[in-house]
Formats: C-alpha cells, sequence, structure tokens
C-alpha cells in the first residue's frame, strides 16, 4: 500500500510528465518548421526529453521520445524518407526517438547515486548520440539503395551528394548536442531544487 509521500511523489512525476510532453510537442514542432540544415530539423525535443528522463526515470523518458517520435511523423518532418519506404521510416523514427529517451534515462540513474551533475549531463549527451546513431543505422539498414535519389531529392546531385547529405545531418548533431550541454547544469539546478523540497 502506497504512503502519502509515495502518492505525492507519483503525482509530482505525472504532472512533470505531462508538462515535458507538451513541451517535447512545442519544441519540436518550432524546429520541424524552422529547419535549416537542409532537410534535416534539429531535434529541439531532445532537451525536454533529458529533463523528463532524468526527473522521472526511464519509463518516461522512453514515452517522451515516442511522443518525440510521432511529432517529426504527423508533422511532415520524415517526409522525404517516407517518398522511398513508409515501413523504414516508421521504425526509424520512431526507434530512434524511443531508444534516446530510454538511454538518457539509463545513463542518469547509472549515475545519480555517485553524482547528480555527471549523471546529468551524461543523459544530455547520450540523448542527441543515441538519436542520431540510430537515424544513420536506420538510413544504412531502409534507405540505402535509395541513397543518390535521396540525395537528388534535396538538390544534391553531384557525386558528392550523399557526402554532404551525411555532413548535414552531422552538422545538426553537434548543434543538439551543443545545446543538451550547455543546457545540462539547468536539469542539475532543477534536480537539487526538487531534493530540497522532497526533505523538507
Amino acid at each position: 500500500m502506497q504512503t502519502i509521500y509515495q502518492r505525492r511523489n507519483n503525482t509530482k512525476k505525472l504532472v512533470l510528465a505531462a508538462v515535458m510532453t507538451a513541451l517535447v510537442i512545442i519544441f519540436q514542432l518550432l524546429a520541424t518548421f524552422t529547419a535549416f540544415f537542409g532537410p534535416f530539423s534539429t531535434a529541439m525535443a531532445l532537451i525536454p526529453i533529458a529533463i523528463g528522463a532524468t526527473m522521472c526515470g526511464v519509463a518516461v523518458g522512453g514515452w517522451l521520445g515516442l511522443v518525440f517520435g510521432l511529432v517529426v511523423l504527423l508533422s511532415g518532418g520524415a517526409n522525404l524518407f517516407l517518398a522511398f519506404d513508409i515501413a523504414g521510416t516508421f521504425v526509424t523514427v520512431l526507434a530512434k526517438g524511443l531508444a534516446c529517451g530510454l538511454a538518457a534515462g539509463l545513463v542518469y540513474k547509472l549515475f545519480e547515486k555517485a553524482n547528480r551533475y555527471v549523471g546529468a549531463v551524461a543523459a544530455a549527451v547520450i540523448c542527441p548520440v543515441v538519436n542520431t546513431g540510430m537515424f544513420l543505422l536506420g538510413c544504412f539498414l531502409f534507405f540505402l539503395d535509395d541513397a543518390a535519389k535521396i540525395a537528388e531529392a534535396v538538390g544534391l546531385t553531384d557525386k558528392a551528394g550523399m557526402g554532404v547529405f551525411f555532413a548535414l545531418a552531422m552538422a545538426n548533431f553537434a548543434i543538439e548536442l551543443a545545446t543538451n550541454i550547455v543546457l545540462s547544469p539547468v536539469v542539475v539546478r532543477i534536480l537539487n531544487i526538487r531534493k530540497k523540497t522532497a526533505d523538507q
């Protein structure tokens, strides 16, 4: 039977998870409609995913990652790839979202007892690493045969087209990684405030 403290804690987690879900949707919609790296939109949703995963745990991290993937699909952020392989696009987008949220939660849990700051930074780093890694893996598994056509679809018709395509993906990843690292101290501050509140 749950104690009053446990019920209150669970309620706080649910409220925070709902807030982070709303932020994932808002951030990613903004990113989708303000894309400036060719066909790629910066995954701004990784910020609330990392925060939610550290604050609420692995399951919430996975949920937020899944929401992120659904927003990308429903907002048209993956339309370039849908034209070539619908099933492959759905698997890649949803898997990378789910995986980055789960990874952030697991990594934070791994480091939390030793050092919350290290855990928050590690979670913030692993989120874009897994997101981009799963994206590139999905491209290799589902879109390798269509690489030339995809490059042509975004105006990269020369022989270096896919090289430029890959460079755009990595530049996008660099921005996501830098943003998450810069904002990770904010996560630690929120965690510290939450701990002080819980101790009172």
